[in-house]
């Protein structure tokens, strides 16, 4: 029976001579990986479930999403990750590797005719090499690791052939957005995809690798391209062994065919939103754009960073406009810098950012604020995926040209002069009538909260993991929950409450949220020993009442832990209002108090 390129494989890691569409088979995976996003998860169904790891050899962990482990959670799933690998003896490669579908093909974890899984939906950039990879859930993932295969329904497969030269100009990237808006988001939904034509035999390896990337959202289950010499030579360089081409028979069934003319493509750009609706660059051209973003495992390879740099060298991004690059893999990074691109992005005015998946997954750079225009190489653009504006999808020639414009253009078409952003008002625009602060009272009750301990520092008071939020209603839900011992205070605080404190509080950053989440849960003052200079003034200006004690006070008015207290900041007293002991506080001074009364140091 003849076969196509996945029935082969397939039928060669299920133990079967022959597979057919539809067939369940298991599988067996000669790559198992998990990321940083989802292997916290593999991990805990391995270890709820009481299985075992079956072949540390074939298994390993990629911390591609949030190589900087800049966000807490992230960074508490990778040291998870690392323990286990530790106690199993699986392979990291750590936040200094780079993207793991990149590193797999690179360090011969897969090959022409392999298997690879793993917790990325663009597992299946695998194609480029003429590798089965897929992306899964952690479930299928953790019972990868601890089976060595897993169950796999054989798909239906189509043949696409390019015919025609590739027009000068046009792009892996473009022919990947051409074919998408050829075929859209799911008329290959579910298809094995063989690509074939003389200009395709041609492709590099890079080249290869951007177009099977976006494989995932055109729909198909893979992008397969069969391996040239050239791709042959490059993976057994990498596993250091001979290796047999994978190719689909001449006279394999196909449920369709297609054939495309590859000299009709033009340079495209996806629309925001969907990577599928697309226009030509000439049909976009002249877009202001905010920013631009060079990465992500479809365009991050050397050749994509030599084309940049073609276009940047001896130019400068457009005013006001943010260029961010991040290379697929460390040895990419390093392989740039040789070269000499490195240098050419910083004096064009670049980020040039450690090797990871960037922009696609939130916890790296790349990331753009509501409203902003973002013109990307990445493969998705779905709303909120890069960020909270708008991203349109290009080549790395489009997206460098256009940070040097601007505006969206193409490298052809470069203006002498750049596009500047105008100052017709955007924000001074929305400014709002300021309310009415009534003044504050000098003279306040209420119950207090003793907690009494020395140094209570900005991030125990309201961590740096919510230091992106804005509005003030939200802060108080945080108050103390990285104070050990206190993480439940916002829950049990009450409207009108005092905090009791010791010695430096608000001691470390300047972060005014550790202020603004009291103001947020309605505590009416914090009276303490001493006080962070920073943080006495963050308070002052705020309006929110801070004053000090001497040792000795508490013990002097017998106060205890949810007594009420009333506090005059004019006399600077206290009064236990259990017992009527009363005792000093260091008044505010006259300007402190002229703050205060008038609402805050803006008021």
């Amino acid at each position: 029976m003849k076969m196509t390129m996945i029935e082969k494989i397939i039928a060669a890691h299920s133990g079967k001579d022959h597979v057919f569409p539809g067939q369940i088979v298991d599988v067996i995976i000669d790559a198992r990986v998990a990321r940083d996003f989802g292997g916290a998860n593999v991990v805990k169904n391995l270890l709820d479930n009481g299985l075992e790891v079956d072949d540390p050899a074939r298994t390993f962990f990629t911390f591609d999403c949030n190589p900087g482990g800049s966000d807490q959670k992230y960074a508490a799933n990778q040291h998870y990750c690392r323990q286990f690998a530790r106690e199993k003896g699986i392979r990291v490669y750590d936040v200094d590797a780079g993207i793991g579908t990149h590193l797999a093909m690179d360090r011969g974890l897969a090959w022409p005719g392999s298997t690879f899984v793993s917790t990325d939906s663009h597992a299946n950039i695998m194609g480029a090499i003429g590798s089965f990879g897929q992306g899964m859930g952690d479930q299928d993932i953790a019972a990868a690791w601890a089976q060595g295969s897993i169950w796999f329904k054989v798909p239906e497969s189509v043949k696409l052939t390019l015919k025609g030269p590739r027009p000068a100009g046009v792009t892996a990237k473009d022919i990947a957005l051409n074919l998408l808006a050829h075929f859209g988001a799911n008329k290959l939904l579910g298809y094995s995809v063989e690509i074939y034509g003389e200009a395709v035999d041609a492709l590099t390896l890079d080249e290869r690798i951007t177009i099977a990337s976006m494989g995932t959202e055109m729909g198909a289950i893979i992008l397969f391209f069969t391996p040239n010499a050239a791709i042959m030579q490059y993976c057994e360089a990498k596993t250091g062994r001979k290796l047999e081409a994978v190719a689909a028979d001449a006279d394999a069934a196909y449920a369709e065919t297609h054939e495309l003319d590859l000299s009709s493509f033009v340079p495209m750009v996806a629309m925001p939103g969907h990577p599928h609706d697309n226009q030509s660059v000439a049909e976009v051209r002249s877009k202001k754009i905010d920013s631009a973003f060079i990465g992500s495992c479809t365009n991050g390879r050397i050749e994509d960073l030599r084309t940049a740099a073609a276009i940047l060298k001896g130019k400068k991004l457009a005013p006001g406009v943010v260029l961010k690059i991040v290379p697929s893999t460390d040895e990419i990074w390093q392989q740039a810098m040789e070269e000499g691109l490195i240098q050419v992005f910083k004096s064009a005015g670049a980020l040039v950012s450690n090797a990871g998946c960037a922009g696609c997954a939130a916890g790296q750079v790349g990331q753009n604020g509501p409203g902003e225009v973002t013109i990307s190489t990445g493969n998705r653009n779905f709303e909120g995926k890069q960020g909270k504006g708008y991203v349109y999808l290009a080549s790395p020639a489009t997206v460098a040209a256009s940070a040097v414009a601007g505006f969206i253009t193409g490298p052809d078409q470069i203006p002498a002069q750049p596009a500047i952003f105008g100052n017709t008002p955007v924000l001074s625009s929305k400014v709002k009538e300021k309310a009415v602060v009534e003044p504050k009272p000098m003279l306040i009750e209420g119950r207090v909260w003793l907690i009494l301990k020395d140094d209570i520092d900005t991030d125990m008071i309201f961590h740096n993991r919510y230091l992106t939020i804005t509005d003030i209603r939200e802060m108080g839900q945080y108050t103390f929950d990285n104070l050990r011992g206190w993480e439940d205070f916002a829950k049990k605080a009450g409207t009108g409450d005092i905090v009791i404190t010791a010695r430096n509080f608000g001691a470390g950053s300047s972060r005014q949220q550790a202020v603004d989440c009291f103001v947020s849960l309605g505590v009416q003052a914090v009276i303490a020993e001493s006080f962070g200079a920073i943080y006495e003034r963050n308070a002052i200006n705020a309006a929110f009442p801070i004053l000090t004690y001497k040792a000795g006070l508490l013990e002097e008015i017998g106060l205890s832990d949810g007594d009420r207290v009333r506090i005059d900041m004019e006399k600077g007293s206290i009064v236990n209002l259990s017992n009527q002991k009363a005792a000093s506080l260091s008044p505010l001074n006259e300007v402190q108090l002229a703050i205060i009364r008038r609402g805050g140091l803006l008021g």
